[in-house]
Protein backbone atom coordinates (compact mmCIF):
# COMPACT_ATOMS: atom_id res chain seq x y z
CA UNK A 1 0.00 0.00 0.00
CA UNK A 2 1.32 3.46 -0.91
CA UNK A 3 1.92 5.96 1.89
CA UNK A 4 -0.41 8.96 2.10
CA UNK A 5 0.38 11.61 -0.48
CA UNK A 6 1.21 14.26 2.11
CA UNK A 7 4.01 12.03 3.44
CA UNK A 8 5.27 11.00 0.00
CA UNK A 9 8.33 12.54 -1.65
CA UNK A 10 7.24 14.71 -4.56
CA UNK A 11 8.91 14.10 -7.93
CA UNK A 12 8.73 16.52 -10.85
CA UNK A 13 8.95 14.89 -14.30
CA UNK A 14 9.84 17.23 -17.17
CA UNK A 15 9.37 15.33 -20.42
CA UNK A 16 8.22 16.44 -23.89
CA UNK A 17 7.10 12.94 -24.93
CA UNK A 18 3.65 12.78 -23.35
CA UNK A 19 3.42 8.98 -23.44
CA UNK A 20 6.81 8.57 -21.74
CA UNK A 21 5.97 11.28 -19.20
CA UNK A 22 2.78 9.47 -18.23
CA UNK A 23 4.59 6.12 -18.08
CA UNK A 24 7.27 7.51 -15.74
CA UNK A 25 4.68 9.33 -13.65
CA UNK A 26 2.53 6.21 -13.32
CA UNK A 27 5.51 4.10 -12.22
CA UNK A 28 6.45 6.68 -9.61
CA UNK A 29 2.90 6.92 -8.23
CA UNK A 30 2.63 3.13 -7.99
CA UNK A 31 5.85 3.20 -5.95
CA UNK A 32 4.34 5.65 -3.48
CA UNK A 33 5.65 8.97 -4.79
CA UNK A 34 3.62 12.07 -5.51
CA UNK A 35 4.24 13.27 -9.07
CA UNK A 36 3.98 16.48 -11.05
CA UNK A 37 4.43 16.48 -14.83
CA UNK A 38 5.62 19.33 -17.04
CA UNK A 39 5.95 19.04 -20.81
CA UNK A 40 8.41 21.87 -21.48
CA UNK A 41 11.24 23.72 -19.77
CA UNK A 42 9.43 26.96 -18.82
CA UNK A 43 6.57 25.17 -17.06
CA UNK A 44 9.08 22.77 -15.50
CA UNK A 45 11.03 25.66 -14.00
CA UNK A 46 7.83 27.27 -12.72
CA UNK A 47 6.65 24.07 -11.07
CA UNK A 48 10.06 23.38 -9.54
CA UNK A 49 9.92 26.82 -7.90
CA UNK A 50 6.27 26.50 -6.82
CA UNK A 51 6.23 22.91 -5.52
CA UNK A 52 9.85 22.44 -4.36
CA UNK A 53 9.97 18.73 -5.32
CA UNK A 54 12.28 16.28 -3.57
CA UNK A 55 13.67 15.20 -6.94
CA UNK A 56 13.49 16.34 -10.58
CA UNK A 57 13.59 14.01 -13.59
CA UNK A 58 14.26 15.82 -16.86
CA UNK A 59 14.80 14.62 -20.42
CA UNK A 60 18.00 15.96 -21.96
CA UNK A 61 16.13 16.50 -25.23
CA UNK A 62 13.29 18.93 -24.53
CA UNK A 63 11.50 20.86 -27.24
CA UNK A 64 12.71 24.46 -27.34
CA UNK A 65 15.39 24.10 -24.66
CA UNK A 66 17.77 21.33 -23.69
CA UNK A 67 17.45 19.53 -20.39
CA UNK A 68 21.05 20.58 -19.69
CA UNK A 69 20.09 24.24 -19.95
CA UNK A 70 17.13 23.65 -17.65
CA UNK A 71 19.44 22.04 -15.07
CA UNK A 72 21.73 25.07 -15.27
CA UNK A 73 18.78 27.41 -14.67
CA UNK A 74 17.60 25.29 -11.74
CA UNK A 75 20.99 25.44 -10.04
CA UNK A 76 21.36 29.16 -10.78
CA UNK A 77 18.04 29.73 -8.99
CA UNK A 78 19.42 28.03 -5.88
CA UNK A 79 17.62 24.68 -6.26
CA UNK A 80 19.55 21.92 -4.49
CA UNK A 81 17.30 18.87 -4.91
CA UNK A 82 18.72 15.89 -6.87
CA UNK A 83 18.26 16.15 -10.64
CA UNK A 84 18.28 13.04 -12.85
CA UNK A 85 18.69 13.35 -16.62
CA UNK A 86 17.14 10.95 -19.10
CA UNK A 87 19.77 10.54 -21.83
CA UNK A 88 20.05 8.60 -25.07
CA UNK A 89 23.86 8.47 -25.15
CA UNK A 90 26.51 7.52 -22.62
CA UNK A 91 29.93 8.94 -23.43
CA UNK A 92 32.47 10.67 -21.21
CA UNK A 93 31.52 13.97 -22.91
CA UNK A 94 27.87 13.33 -22.03
CA UNK A 95 28.78 12.65 -18.41
CA UNK A 96 30.87 15.83 -18.25
CA UNK A 97 28.01 17.86 -19.75
CA UNK A 98 25.65 16.30 -17.19
CA UNK A 99 27.90 17.42 -14.31
CA UNK A 100 28.61 20.85 -15.75
CA UNK A 101 24.89 21.51 -15.92
CA UNK A 102 24.46 20.56 -12.26
CA UNK A 103 22.64 17.25 -12.70
CA UNK A 104 23.38 14.58 -10.11
CA UNK A 105 23.05 11.50 -12.26
CA UNK A 106 21.51 10.17 -15.44
CA UNK A 107 19.43 7.26 -16.69
CA UNK A 108 19.92 5.81 -20.15
CA UNK A 109 17.08 5.26 -22.57
CA UNK A 110 15.27 3.07 -23.43
CA UNK A 111 13.31 3.60 -20.23
CA UNK A 112 13.20 0.56 -17.95
CA UNK A 113 10.88 0.74 -14.96
CA UNK A 114 12.76 -1.37 -12.42
CA UNK A 115 16.18 0.18 -13.04
CA UNK A 116 14.75 3.70 -13.05
CA UNK A 117 12.91 3.20 -9.75
CA UNK A 118 16.06 1.73 -8.19
CA UNK A 119 17.91 4.95 -9.08
CA UNK A 120 15.09 7.12 -7.73
CA UNK A 121 15.06 5.22 -4.44
CA UNK A 122 18.81 5.68 -4.15
CA UNK A 123 18.41 9.45 -4.30
CA UNK A 124 15.32 9.68 -2.14
CA UNK A 125 16.44 7.42 0.69
CA UNK A 126 15.94 9.28 3.95
CA UNK A 127 18.87 9.53 6.32
CA UNK A 128 18.47 10.51 9.94
CA UNK A 129 19.37 14.18 10.55
CA UNK A 130 22.96 14.53 11.65
CA UNK A 131 25.02 17.32 13.15
CA UNK A 132 28.17 15.35 12.45
CA UNK A 133 31.07 16.76 10.46
CA UNK A 134 33.91 14.93 8.80
CA UNK A 135 37.30 16.64 8.80
CA UNK A 136 40.49 16.08 6.89
CA UNK A 137 43.13 18.76 7.16
CA UNK A 138 41.48 22.06 6.25
CA UNK A 139 38.53 20.34 4.53
CA UNK A 140 35.25 19.95 6.45
CA UNK A 141 32.16 18.08 5.28
CA UNK A 142 28.87 18.85 7.04
CA UNK A 143 26.67 15.75 6.88
CA UNK A 144 23.42 17.57 7.65
CA UNK A 145 23.71 20.35 5.06
CA UNK A 146 25.66 18.21 2.56
CA UNK A 147 28.09 21.07 2.08
CA UNK A 148 31.86 21.18 2.25
CA UNK A 149 33.99 23.98 3.69
CA UNK A 150 37.61 24.82 3.09
CA UNK A 151 39.29 27.89 4.54
CA UNK A 152 35.82 29.15 5.55
CA UNK A 153 34.72 28.93 1.90
CA UNK A 154 31.38 27.12 1.56
CA UNK A 155 31.29 24.61 -1.29
CA UNK A 156 27.96 23.42 -2.72
CA UNK A 157 27.96 19.80 -3.87
CA UNK A 158 25.60 17.72 -5.93
CA UNK A 159 24.35 14.65 -4.08
CA UNK A 160 26.72 12.32 -5.93
CA UNK A 161 29.69 14.62 -5.27
CA UNK A 162 28.71 14.67 -1.60
CA UNK A 163 28.48 10.87 -1.41
CA UNK A 164 31.84 10.48 -3.14
CA UNK A 165 33.61 12.98 -0.88
CA UNK A 166 31.96 11.46 2.19
CA UNK A 167 33.21 8.01 1.27
CA UNK A 168 36.75 9.30 0.72
CA UNK A 169 36.70 11.23 4.02
CA UNK A 170 35.42 8.18 5.90
CA UNK A 171 38.54 6.30 4.70
CA UNK A 172 41.39 8.84 4.92
CA UNK A 173 44.82 7.74 3.67
CA UNK A 174 43.31 4.44 2.52
CA UNK A 175 43.71 3.58 -1.16
CA UNK A 176 40.22 2.86 -2.50
CA UNK A 177 39.82 0.88 -5.70
CA UNK A 178 37.43 1.96 -8.44
CA UNK A 179 35.36 -1.12 -7.71
CA UNK A 180 35.05 -0.17 -4.02
CA UNK A 181 34.02 3.36 -4.94
CA UNK A 182 31.41 2.19 -7.47
CA UNK A 183 29.92 -0.27 -5.01
CA UNK A 184 29.83 2.07 -2.01
CA UNK A 185 28.99 5.40 -3.68
CA UNK A 186 26.77 4.42 -6.58
CA UNK A 187 25.30 1.37 -4.89
CA UNK A 188 24.14 -0.23 -8.12
CA UNK A 189 25.68 -1.95 -11.12
CA UNK A 190 27.27 0.63 -13.41
CA UNK A 191 27.93 -2.01 -16.08
CA UNK A 192 31.64 -2.03 -15.26
CA UNK A 193 32.34 1.43 -16.67
CA UNK A 194 34.44 2.92 -13.91
CA UNK A 195 35.52 5.98 -15.91
CA UNK A 196 32.42 7.70 -14.56
CA UNK A 197 34.45 8.00 -11.35
CA UNK A 198 37.15 10.01 -13.14
CA UNK A 199 34.53 12.49 -14.28
CA UNK A 200 33.20 13.02 -10.74
CA UNK A 201 36.69 13.17 -9.21
CA UNK A 202 37.62 15.87 -11.73
CA UNK A 203 34.69 18.08 -10.81
CA UNK A 204 35.07 17.43 -7.11
CA UNK A 205 38.70 18.54 -7.33
CA UNK A 206 37.71 21.68 -9.22
CA UNK A 207 35.34 22.62 -6.40
CA UNK A 208 37.53 21.88 -3.39
CA UNK A 209 40.68 23.31 -5.01
CA UNK A 210 38.94 26.36 -6.45
CA UNK A 211 41.21 28.84 -4.64
CA UNK A 212 44.43 27.04 -5.51
CA UNK A 213 44.39 24.92 -2.37
CA UNK A 214 46.64 21.87 -2.04
CA UNK A 215 45.38 18.71 -3.73
CA UNK A 216 43.86 16.22 -1.30
CA UNK A 217 42.34 13.60 -3.64
CA UNK A 218 45.30 11.73 -5.07
CA UNK A 219 45.24 9.31 -8.01
CA UNK A 220 46.85 5.90 -7.50
CA UNK A 221 47.48 4.83 -11.07
CA UNK A 222 45.93 1.55 -12.05
CA UNK A 223 44.20 1.20 -8.68
CA UNK A 224 41.95 4.08 -7.63
CA UNK A 225 42.10 7.10 -5.32
CA UNK A 226 43.22 8.07 -1.86
CA UNK A 227 42.55 11.08 0.37
CA UNK A 228 45.90 12.26 1.69
CA UNK A 229 48.00 15.40 2.04
CA UNK A 230 50.62 14.48 -0.56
Amino acid sequence: MSPPADHSPRVLVIETDEALAQHVSSDLRESGYETIVAYDAPSGLRQAKEFQPALVVVDRMLSGESGLSLCTHLRASGARMPVLLLMARDTVDDRVACLQAGADDYFLKPYRTDEFLKLVRLYLKTDAPSNEQLRFGDLVLDLSTRRAMRHERVIDLTMKEFELLKYLMEHPREVLTREQILENVWGYDFMGESNVIEVYIRYLRLKIEDEGEKRLIQTVRGVGYVLRES
